[in-house]
């Protein structure tokens, strides 16, 4: 076994001052401001506090108190969209929920993660896109770089690491393909 010398005197956060410095009074505000407020009320609060801190959310977005958002400046949600309660957001880069998409219960969407081909394992990110009428349901992964297309769903606990086509479900770890989902026209 070979012995690799890593100088770690020479590692760089990629991430500013300011972005730390906002992100540790935004870890205070966000809990504090929003612990007491009852599921269904003080929407118009939450989506305030989230603007304030540079997300840029619709005014029919729904966004649990107890969902933990890591960067709210990475944050875009349209209408109708919703993150659901202990819905962990580690959006290190952008996190886009389209229209009408839903993150539901426990899940987690993860726009980062480390180059293990480089020595001092430096940060690297991508985007995620969940775009409408998509679902994420509970416990699930979703990886840095992946889009889930128009109207896809996860299956509950699934881990992605590839893009979701439009209108299909996916389930298990790695996800895959289970079969095309299918909306009846009257919606019911």
């Amino acid at each position: 076994m070979t012995d690799i010398k890593v100088d770690l005197s020479k590692y760089h956060n990629g991430l500013s001052r300011r972005h730390q410095m906002i992100r540790l009074l935004w870890s205070i505000v966000w809990p504090l401001g929003t612990w007491f407020l009852p599921r269904s009320l003080g929407m118009p609060w939450k989506r305030f506090l989230l603007r304030l801190f540079g997300a840029r959310i619709s005014g029919t977005a729904n966004v649990y108190s107890s969902a933990r958002i890591f960067y709210p400046a990475n944050l875009v949600m349209e209408e109708y969209s919703c993150i659901a309660s202990d819905v962990e957001c580690y959006n290190v880069d952008k996190v886009f929920v389209g229209a009408h998409a839903t993150v539901s219960q426990g899940a987690f969407l993860c726009t980062a993660s480390h180059d293990i081909s480089h020595p001092r394992n430096p940060l690297v990110t991508a985007p995620i896109f969940i775009r409408e009428q998509a679902w994420i349901a509970a416990r699930a992964y979703v990886g840095l770089g992946v889009t889930i297309g128009e109207g896809a769903v996860v299956g509950a606990t699934a881990s992605v690491y590839k893009d979701v086509e439009p209108w299909t479900i996916v389930g298990g770890n790695p996800a895959r393909f289970i079969k095309k989902r299918e909306v009846k026209e009257d919606g019911f």
